[in-house]
């Protein structure tokens, strides 16, 4: 069964308010290591900032499904071949309908298709069970354990992962 579709662009200024919102949201803040700021202007005005002067290691992609805007992928590294996938799925509501895969699955496929990377690797702590799953549905193989750290309140283990683009390739 196909998941939902979902395409991804640059950030724009007008999507700070947007981004900027899903901090008030307590479950999603807990599970994406997010602290509220002190008020909504603030975080507006950091979101700007932040898409008008991006790290250059980063590629933050916002992810919609229509128009809606439903998280973003980051593909961040020094290294020309290979990047980090992470992901966000915002708010919390939307969680368990697919848009974690189809977001994740849209960031491989810009990172090998658009940038044209040879490796794209991810982690994610073992006690966040869906991400977890998320990351294995996508295709990434598992590769060993990283730091510990807590999640939830839990100590909990990195689970590392890695895809190739032959890899990648055998799966599209």
């Amino acid at each position: 069964m196909p998941g939902p579709e979902i395409s991804l662009r640059p950030l724009v200024h007008g999507d700070a308010p947007v981004l900027a919102s899903w901090a008030d949201d307590a479950t999603f803040r807990a599970h994406a290591g997010w602290r509220q700021h002190p008020s909504t202007a603030l975080a507006v005005t950091w979101w700007q900032h932040h898409i008008a002067e991006p790290d250059p290691r980063l590629v933050r992609l916002l992810a919609l499904h229509g128009e809606e805007a439903v998280g973003y992928v980051d593909l961040y590294a020094d290294d020309e071949s290979a990047r980090e996938l992470g992901y966000l799925i915002a708010p919390s509501a939307r969680w368990g309908r697919g848009l974690g895969t189809a977001v994740a699955r849209a960031g491989l496929a810009h990172g090998f298709e658009v940038l044209g990377l040879e490796r794209i690797w991810a982690e994610a702590v073992e006690a966040n069970v869906a991400s977890v799953r998320v990351l294995r549905r996508i295709g990434m193989r598992a590769t060993g354990f990283g730091a510990t750290d807590e999640f939830l309140g839990e100590s909990s283990r990195y689970l590392q992962f890695e895809l190739l683009r032959t890899e990648w390739r055998q799966l599209t």
